[in-house]
C-alpha cells in the first residue's frame, strides 16, 4: 500500500508541476550563467534536501550553504523548501528577497491557490501536494506524511533540468 500511495504522489507531482519544475531549474541556472550563487533555504526536516545537494555523490553545482547571515545579491537565486508556507522564518526570507528584487522559488505542501503571500512573492512555486498521511493505521488515522520524500523527488527533477541547462 505504501509503495502504491507514494508512486501516486510522485505521479501527481510529475503531471501537475512539470512546468514549474522546469521554470525553477531555469531560474536557478540564471545564477550560474551570471555571477550569482544558488542557495537552498530548507526548513525543518527539509534540511535534508540541502545536505543531499551539498554532499551527495552528484552535488548541485554552484550551490552554497544558506543561513540567515548570508547577504544575497541581485545575481543570486534561492529555492525555499518549506513544509508549509506560513512558516515565519521562510515567509520573512520570501518577503526580504522580494523587496530586494532577488527572484526565488518555493517548494511547499500547499497548492498554489492556497499558498498565500509566499506564492505571491515567489517567481516560481512548486506544490508537493502533501495534505495528510499516505496510509491509514488501525485507528483510522493517516500516517507517513512524506514531506521529505516529495521534496527529494522535486529536488531531483529540478537538478536533472538544471544540469541539462548548465552543462550544454
Amino acid at each position: 500500500m505504501f509503495t502504491t500511495q507514494l508512486g501516486g504522489l510522485y505521479q501527481r507531482i510529475s503531471s501537475s508541476e512539470e512546468e514549474s519544475i522546469e521554470e525553477t531549474a531555469r531560474l536557478l541556472a540564471q545564477a550560474t550563467f551570471g555571477q550569482g550563487r544558488v542557495f537552498f533555504a530548507c526548513f525543518d526536516e527539509l534540511q535534508a534536501i540541502e545536505v543531499n545537494a551539498l554532499h551527495a555523490e552528484e552535488q548541485f553545482s554552484n550551490l552554497h550553504s544558506w543561513s540567515e547571515d548570508v547577504v544575497l545579491n541581485d545575481g543570486d537565486r534561492v529555492c525555499i523548501f518549506v513544509r508549509h508556507t506560513d512558516r515565519p522564518q521562510a515567509l520573512a526570507l520570501a518577503k526580504k528577497s522580494f523587496e530586494q528584487f532577488i527572484p526565488f522559488a518555493v517548494v511547499a505542501s500547499e497548492k498554489l491557490k492556497d499558498a498565500g503571500e509566499m506564492a505571491d512573492y515567489a517567481y516560481t512555486y512548486i506544490s508537493m501536494g502533501v495534505r495528510k498521511g499516505l496510509i491509514p493505521n488501525d485507528l483510522g488515522e493517516r500516517i507517513v506524511v512524506p514531506h521529505t520524500l516529495a521534496a527529494s523527488f522535486i529536488y531531483e527533477a529540478i537538478k536533472i533540468s538544471y544540469d541539462e541547462m548548465v552543462n550544454e
